[in-house]
């Protein structure tokens, strides 16, 4: 189900967005403000589970595309997340072992674009981001898709750590890039398996590495020492594939 990507400004707008079962990606409201009608606001972001951020008037200000938000501005999603669930049922009907990408941190909306679409095209059953400090499900991000964010779903959780623990309660193994790890040629990435890639920046974070059972390199040969994060989870997702069509 596709959503308009709206930036709700005001009170009533705001609260009424929830009350209408909009994807709200992200909630923005003036620092200190604990009126009445702001309460009943967060009130409804906490049903949702909604990340909040509490930031000052000129913040606010420069958000406004109105110059009226009255102490509150949120961003609406894109386009519907989807469910883990969601995943593995794809997986299932499809006959195949669980194969799914999982970002830790990233932000730019067009790397997040063009994952979504590699992912479609390595026979990935989705993606999962986590809701905080990462590029939600933007317009931006689904031009940069090319049409895969209709056919792949993405899901948003408040804890990726917490998630891959869980996960692995069902069977699935993670293996994360990083130039430090094992070569991902001398890895058996086949059976139910997660794939996490990091940001440019910092990498996979030390947490979620932890919960990997694998850490892969990429061989590079080059004078520069990374990848773009887009780059690195396809290089990486299609050894998943031709390991796959190998054990056929």
């Amino acid at each position: 189900m596709r959503y308009e990507e709206l930036t709700i400004e005001g009170r009533n707008a705001v609260l009424e967005a929830f009350r209408a079962g909009k994807t709200i990606d992200k909630l923005f409201v003036l620092d200190g403000c604990q009126d009445g009608p702001v309460r009943t606001i967060l009130r409804e972001a906490k049903k949702k589970d909604c990340i909040v951020n509490f930031v000052k008037k000129e913040r606010l200000d420069q958000m406004s595309e109105t110059g009226k938000h009255q102490g509150v501005i949120a961003y609406s999603a894109a386009y519907e997340y989807g469910t883990i669930d969601d995943m593995f049922k794809i997986a299932e009907e499809k006959g195949e072992p669980p194969f799914i990408i999982f970002l830790d941190n990233i932000e730019d909306p067009h790397n997040l674009g063009s994952i979504i679409r590699t992912a479609n095209q390595a026979g990935a059953h989705g993606v999962v981001i986590p809701k905080r400090r990462a590029v939600g499900l933007t317009a931006t991000v689904a031009k940069a898709s090319a049409g895969a964010i209709n056919y792949t779903p993405v899901a948003k959780v408040t804890n990726l750590v917490k998630t891959m623990e869980e996960l692995k309660d069902r069977g699935m193994w993670f293996v994360c890039g990083d130039m430090d790890g094992e070569s991902m040629y001398s890895l058996d990435l086949t059976g139910p398996i997660g794939v996490v890639i990091g940001n440019e920046g910092d990498g996979v974070s030390r947490l979620v590495k932890e919960k990997c059972d694998f850490v892969a390199s990429i061989p590079m040969f080059g004078d520069i020492d990374s990848l773009n994060a887009s780059v690195a989870m396809g290089i990486l997702s299609y050894e998943i594939v031709r390991q796959r069509i190998n054990k056929r």
